[in-house]
């Protein structure tokens, strides 16, 4: 669990375990709803923990029980417009980070915050967690990314579904689609992301970076070009780390699941 020591704003806390950055947000009275200054606050907080050079993995999780809700609209009844978070260059849905963002999901990640939790490499999701296009009740539109990055995540018809029905779907069902990645039990989303932060923390990181930004970005691209895309992106990590480690599987590391990193 984290150390204690906590920095950011009083609706985005940030907090320090060694290796692992855990972000929380924390507006527990509006099930962790962001309004523009905790989007804003949200997005800060990504960057720095992208550009320290001693975080290696992010966890993402919501105060209070929740993930996150989605976009304040009781602050948008009041006349508060937002900004789209996916297609504002400052929105914390925009920027691919160049290390893993792990999303420790309990209870709702709705609206918006399905959108949050999509923007995440990987999602821990609790047995009570609930994914949703709860917007759709209130003729709110996704601009966080989830038009996007649902059916790509968990194919075309799924996500019509989800988005055309505003259906839940519980933490097993998503895990069953593919939407989430884990599924543990309640009140363990946040213990079980750290885990396997540190799992991931672990292993050498330009090879674990360039394989995930060559799976992010080969989208776009024919086959051909996306895998000239993945040699380029794996030079750096071929130079510096392949040969070392291929010499300490030689001298008998890693053997029978041990020692490999």
């Amino acid at each position: 669990m984290p150390d204690g020591h906590e920095t950011g704003t009083s609706t985005i806390l940030v907090a320090k375990d060694g290796p692992v950055t855990i972000i929380t947000i924390n507006r527990p009275e509006r099930r962790n709803a962001l309004d523009n200054p905790t989007a804003s606050a949200l997005t800060r907080a990504l960057r720095a923990f992208d550009a320290d050079p001693d975080a290696r993995v992010g966890v993402l999780t919501g105060a209070g029980g929740h993930f996150c809700a989605g976009a304040d609209l009781k602050a948008l009844a009041a006349g508060t417009d937002y900004s789209p978070w996916a297609g504002d260059p400052d929105g914390p849905c925009h920027d691919t980070l160049g290390k893993p963002l792990i999303a420790a999901v309990a209870g709702y990640a709705c609206a918006g915050g399905l959108g949050i939790a999509l923007r995440c490499d990987l999602r821990v999701a609790e047995e009570g967690a609930t994914f949703a296009v709860l917007s759709r009740r209130w003729g709110v539109p996704m601009s966080d990314g989830t038009t996007v990055r649902l059916p790509r995540l968990i194919g075309a018809g799924r996500a019509l579904d989800m988005l055309l029905t505003a259906r839940p779907v519980g933490g097993a069902e998503a895990v069953a689609m593919g939407l989430a990645d884990r599924l543990v039990a309640n009140g363990q989303a946040l213990p079980a992301a750290i885990a396997l932060a540190y799992d991931i923390a672990a292993f050498p990181q330009i090879a674990m970076r360039s394989d995930r930004l060559s799976a992010i970005r080969q989208w776009d691209l024919a086959e051909a070009e996306a895998i000239a895309q993945e040699t380029r992106l794996a030079a750096e990590a071929r130079r510096l780390e392949a040969r070392d480690g291929a010499q300490r599987f030689a001298s008998g590391a890693g053997r029978h699941g041990t020692g490999a990193v």
